[in-house]
């Protein structure tokens, strides 16, 4: 979950071929094309923050204007699968809440989404599952704990968040935990894994449950990398050479993420796309810390409610930076991976209902289309486009669990 002021510029598809894609050339294609292609991949988003409103009480089966999400957006976008995050404030670490707060976040999943929707979701927690949920034309829902401080430091909880459905956890959020340091931490060492960080990892390959590094600090990821005997990924990042902010990973990263079968999924953040709108933001952001501050602490414990304010605060005070990120950024970091760690390395992690600001025509799940037509423009082949859409996170699942198979 990222939390910042959204911008807002004029959008044109042409723009994508100006980030043209390594060894293809551009083309022309169809409408029809693009819906037969989009129709045959299955299409994974591996993060989507929505659960902090339903949690709150909102009906995602009910069109809205509020947010990115709501089933016939999901429907109109072609979505197979969706990771919905456990997402879990760091303020629920006080007073040893955290795990309270990720048994309420996994029951808005099985209960307000797929048991309230039991005609469009169903639960999924292998690679199968999902595939199976395709030929049946249901979405199929999966849970992934975000923040590894939900675990108050305990194998035992891990296992339980097992049972219960997680199948992948975030090692750290934008706070250090006692065992893995955080992206966002900057002001103390980077110390990386603990002793008991490493057997997190561990527990975590025994279970089948994939290990993902979006928000941890460059030396945890690579402890993490080296410990894991299972392809690792991360949830929601994009590429550190493009948008070098501490969130994205290097190329360095990328490539040896690859190298163990693991997967970079695009995250959707204006600021982690695009340079400009992160220097843009980051000025803002200066100008508005006290107050951005202020709320955060005020809705330490209310995800949504901060999000409501800090939409708030935008239009009281015009705090947008003026830039915005498009398709064409996305497509941008799709080819940059491709061109560094191949065709293998890439996938989804759209971070929708967690970001402030989204791409200019891929701000919602009902648009995934047009970045199945993006990406043929660019000339990608069909087979290439069902990897990026859902094939690779599949592929990686698989072996996860075939690694969790080994280990038992």
């Amino acid at each position: 979950m990222t939390v910042r002021f959204r911008a807002a510029v004029p959008f044109a598809f042409a723009a994508v071929l100006a980030a043209q894609a390594p060894g293809r050339r551009a083309r022309t294609v169809s409408d029809a094309e693009v819906a037969r292609v989009h129709r045959s991949a299955i299409l994974i988003d591996t993060h989507n923050d929505v659960t902090s409103a339903t949690v709150a009480g909102l009906d995602i089966g009910k069109p809205n204007t509020t947010h990115m999400t709501d089933i016939p957006r999901m429907k109109k976008g072609g979505m197979s699968a969706q990771f919905f995050a456990v997402y879990v404030a760091a303020s629920y670490v006080e007073g040893n809440h955290a795990a309270h707060r990720t048994l309420e976040m996994i029951d808005t999943v099985r209960h307000d989404i797929i048991g309230q929707h039991p005609g469009d979701f169903v639960l999924a927690t292998t690679a199968e599952d999902i595939r199976r949920a395709h030929r049946q034309h249901k979405i199929a829902a999966l849970l992934g704990i975000e923040g590894g401080h939900a675990i108050e430091d305990s194998l035992r909880l891990l296992r339980r968040f097992y049972d219960e459905g997680v199948r992948y956890m975030t090692l750290t959020h934008t706070n250090t935990n006692h065992w893995a340091h955080s992206s966002g931490d900057p002001s103390t060492p980077d110390t990386g894994l603990s002793p008991f960080g490493k057997e997190v990892v561990l527990e975590m390959n025994r279970l089948g449950m994939i290990v993902d590094i979006s928000h941890v600090s460059d030396k945890t990821f690579w402890d993490a990398l080296e410990t894991s005997k299972a392809p690792i990924f991360a949830s929601h990042s994009s590429c550190r050479s493009i948008t070098p902010v501490p969130r994205n990973m290097t190329d360095d990263m990328i490539r040896a993420l690859a190298k163990k079968g693991g997967v970079i999924q695009i995250n959707f953040y204006c600021g982690f796309l695009n340079p400009e709108v992160a220097k843009a933001e980051e000025a803002t952001a200066d100008k508005q810390r006290a107050l951005l501050e202020g709320l955060a602490r005020k809705y330490a414990n209310d995800p949504e409610g901060l999000r409501r304010a800090m939409e708030e605060a935008r239009a009281a005070t015009g705090g947008d930076s003026g830039k915005r990120a498009t398709l064409a950024d996305v497509v941008a970091n799709i080819n940059h991976v491709v061109e560094i760690a191949g065709i293998d390395a890439v996938g989804l992690g759209s971070d929708f209902d967690g970001i402030s600001c989204a791409p200019e025509g891929l701000d919602s799940v009902d648009k995934w289309p047009n970045l199945t037509r993006a990406l043929l423009e660019q000339g990608y082949r069909a087979a290439d486009i069902r990897k990026i859409l859902g094939g690779n996170t599949l592929r990686l699942m698989t072996e996860v669990e075939r690694v969790a198979h080994s280990m038992r």
